[in-house]
């Protein structure tokens, strides 16, 4: 698979889930290849598989050092690697808030609970004193606030009447290693996927004043103004015309404003057909590490040129404050 995004998992110990990863990223329909695993620990197993395995690896002792000091040195070997995401794979080091929130978006964890379930430490224990029928593993987004972060995928295994928490564990892990290769390729691959991609497009072109869907051409499109005077602002295009793009159209200044972003960013822009012509301009979607942000602003942008004044307006006013 072309365009595969790259990973760099952070672990501790015998990287067991790290091993999984590796050799699932190996796999012919994997969308995630593994570009580095570093370790807060030089003697971690794990870091000798991997380079037995070919993939680069950093080590840095933690010990006398500050939090900030050695996430920054964890940090610059992930970006010199030139990693996509982070995924912490038995990194048993609570990350500072500022690394968490530089990758917000591109950090996943496996946590050894059914989330929301049982945060932190003895999970297992914790479910089997609580009487659970199930324990599990859950996916999910690093986020500041420890295993808070968006779930992306959940494995249950049942708990056995007698289990103590080194059996269950031991089941649980199974689990693990069939989930974290799943999750992971299923959330760097999002960009590829139309309906993952149709749904960050819709959340944000509908939650600006006074906006409808309502389908055009065949393609989902999003208006404002009221059912019988709305106008559209923004087109979603999964591959029309022949081009490869899934896209955003959205409405442009002027013709040569167009023609400027097609020749000066020609990875991220282009002219679409038939819409190309009134002076709308395709954003691809379809690439990784799409700036969201700036797609939102874009719709807010075209919303603005389609919007009734009086809309316009209140969006102002709302600005100011």
């Amino acid at each position: 698979m072309a365009d595969k995004a790259r990973i760099a998992i952070l672990i501790s110990g015998a990287g067991t889930n790290m091993a999984a990863l590796l050799y699932a990223s190996r796999m012919a329909d994997a969308a995630y290849e593994v570009v580095l695993v570093a370790s807060n620990d030089p003697e971690a197993p794990g870091l000798a598989l991997a380079a037995l395995e070919g993939v680069p690896v950093f080590a840095l002792s933690h010990k006398g050092m500050d939090r900030a000091g050695h996430d920054a040195a964890m940090e610059a070997a992930v970006l010199e690697a030139g990693a996509d995401y982070i995924v912490l794979a038995g990194y048993m080091r609570i990350l500072s808030d500022g690394f968490v929130e530089r990758w917000a978006g591109r950090m996943l964890n496996i946590h050894p609970s059914l989330l929301p379930k049982y945060k932190g430490l003895d999970t297992f224990a914790r479910a089997i004193a609580a009487g659970d029928s199930h324990a599990g593993a859950s996916v999910h987004l690093v986020t500041p606030e420890l295993d808070a972060g968006e779930v992306l995928a959940q494995a249950k295994v049942a708990i056995a009447p007698g289990d103590t928490p080194a059996s269950l564990a031991e089941r649980v892990r199974f689990a693990e290693h069939q989930l974290y290769p799943r999750a992971v390729s299923e959330y760097v691959a999002r960009w590829r996927d139309p309906a993952a991609l149709l749904a960050r497009v819709r959340a944000a072109a509908l939650a600006l004043p006074e906006t409808d869907e309502r389908e055009s051409h065949g393609s989902p499109g999003f208006r404002v103004g009221g059912e019988k005077s709305g106008k559209y602002f923004a087109y979603f295009a999964d591959q029309h015309h022949g081009t490869p793009h899934i896209a955003l159209l959205v409405r442009t200044g002027s013709m040569d404003e167009l023609l400027n972003l097609v020749e000066s960013q020609p990875e991220v822009y282009f002219k679409p057909a038939y819409y190309g012509a009134s002076g709308w301009v395709g954003i691809i979607l379809n690439r990784a590490n799409v700036d969201w942000d700036e797609v939102a602003a874009w719709l807010e942008r075209s919303w603005r040129g389609a919007a009734p004044k009086r809309l316009s307006r209140l969006m102002d006013i709302a600005d100011e404050f």
